[in-house]
């Protein structure tokens, strides 16, 4: 039974060789950040400084593209983006190796900028392959295969980096962006569903009619759940360090993401998903004592447990609430800024928390992004709150007509033309079909609204023909 989500999730087409397609397209692009800052240290003979100066001239482009070309995905269709993507970031890693310093950062930022979207186009795809029963342990099994491209990207690009040299991993990134922009060409996975208009019909949304509060929030939530990752990756690295421990890193940072695995594959089996908000606030809250087992590598780890485990379900909880309130019109652009939200959370973190460590302390790293974490959580509250208490749209009790201006239950059906005086018309007795209700609205007595005297006999209408449906 606890399988049973994701057996029906993968049997349905084209699902297992999108996920393994963007599984191995990914691997590439989490190498890229160490793999850049291997070669600006070695190669270039800089401080890790300058390294991270352009770690975020790539960052700043990508946040910007990433919604650029999801647009045009929206516009033009997948094909042509993958192929101006997958050349341009091939060209850019080919000369990127050979520049001087002070041409590599406004060249990473244009790189950043025509990145190829596997990230975004995964989840694209998975919101039209999937039906909203789906689409729940569809989303855990993207972030747990994401969780795993970052596990082997940077440990292959740091083998070849140190066994070969940073530009030879260069090249070789620039081959593995060529192999998974072909993959992902010749998959062609779909960005609309079957029941949706195709990109060929030109339909176009406005951005105002989905750019709403709450699509902010959610970007604020993911935002800040990338933050804090990050930050608690370099804060375990400082933790750590000062306790002596430092040769236990790579096993406490493995076992921090095997927890947030195992969170990603339980929360991918509930029957209903949560609001990012209800599981990023205590991520954040459990983030903040995790400095307080610095002393043992087992103890941090142990720490780790509770905020790892709600990693994966937060991603995977703001995705899926993006797939099902954005039109499909503008799928592409709303999951492009969903990506810039996770970019900008990571390049955010790490100096938010080396900044607390080097003025307050290394445990301090955990309390910083742990406490900027629930700031996010306090300040988008009010935007979930107030989904939440919608008030109905039904009209009010008293504005229904009295009962006493209404024929009795068993008066005949009036024949056909305007309604006798005093008798209000079928529209004006119950609330169109058009008009959505609230999930906890009352529904009006039925005593208080005769049917009878709203829908003539005659014209042959349902009895329930004029009652709102809930959404």
């Amino acid at each position: 039974m606890l399988l049973t989500p994701y057996r029906e999730t993968l049997a349905l087409p084209k699902i297992p060789s999108l996920l393994v397609v963007a599984t191995l397209a990914r691997i590439p692009i989490a190498a890229a950040a160490v793999v850049l800052t291997l070669h600006v240290v070695t190669d270039l003979g800089r401080g890790y400084g300058a390294a991270g100066l352009v770690g975020a001239a790539a960052t700043i482009g990508g946040s910007i593209g990433a919604p650029v070309m999801g647009r045009l995905i929206d516009r033009r269709g997948l094909r042509p983006v993958l192929v101006l993507t997958t050349v341009a970031e091939v060209i850019y890693w080919l000369v990127a190796q050979s520049l001087p310093y002070w041409a590599l950062l406004p060249v990473a930022v244009l790189g950043g900028f025509l990145a190829l979207p596997a990230f975004s186009v995964a989840r694209q795809s998975i919101a039209a392959l999937t039906p909203e029963s789906h689409r729940l342990p569809a989303f855990a099994l993207d972030s747990i295969t994401t969780e795993m491209s970052f596990m082997a990207g940077p440990a292959l690009g740091v083998l070849i980096a140190t066994s070969a040299g940073p530009r030879v991993a260069m090249l070789a990134l620039a081959g593995g962006i060529f192999l998974s922009g072909l993959g992902l060409w010749l998959l062609n996975p779909p960005t609309r569903a079957a029941h949706e208009k195709p990109v060929s019909s030109g339909e176009r949304v406005p951005r105002r009619s989905w750019l709403s509060a709450r699509f902010v929030a959610i970007l604020a939530v993911t935002m800040a759940a990338t933050l804090v990752l990050s930050g608690t990756d370099v804060a375990v690295v400082a933790v750590l360090r000062e306790s002596g421990e430092v040769h236990w890193t790579g096993a406490v940072l493995s076992m921090w993401a095997f927890f947030s695995l195992l969170g990603g594959f339980a929360y991918g089996t509930i029957r209903r998903g949560l609001p990012a908000l209800a599981l990023f606030t205590p991520m954040a809250l459990l983030t903040i004592p995790v400095g307080l087992g610095g002393d043992h590598w087992w103890l941090l780890a142990v720490l780790l447990i509770p905020a790892g485990a709600l990693c994966a379900p937060t991603i995977t909880a703001s995705s899926d609430a993006i797939s099902r309130m954005i039109p499909a019109a503008a799928r592409g652009e709303a999951m492009g800024l969903h990506n810039s939200a996770l970019t900008v959370g990571v390049a955010l973190g790490g100096p938010l928390a080396g900044l607390a460590i080097d003025t307050k302390g290394a445990a301090w790293g955990f309390v910083a992004v742990g406490a900027v974490g629930v700031l996010v959580a306090l300040l988008v509250l009010p935007a979930e709150l107030r989904r939440h208490r919608a008030p109905s749209q039904l009209p009010p009790a008293d504005a229904l007509p009295p009962a006493d201006a209404l024929p009795p239950a068993d008066a005949p059906a009036p024949a056909d033309g305007p309604p006798p005086a005093g008798v209000p018309a079928p529209a004006d007795v119950l609330p169109s079909a058009e008009v959505s209700l609230a999930a906890d609205a009352p529904r009006p007595a039925l005593a208080e609204v005769p049917l009878a005297a709203a829908f003539p006999v005659g014209e042959g209408k349902s009895p329930h023909a004029g009652e709102s449906s809930r959404p």
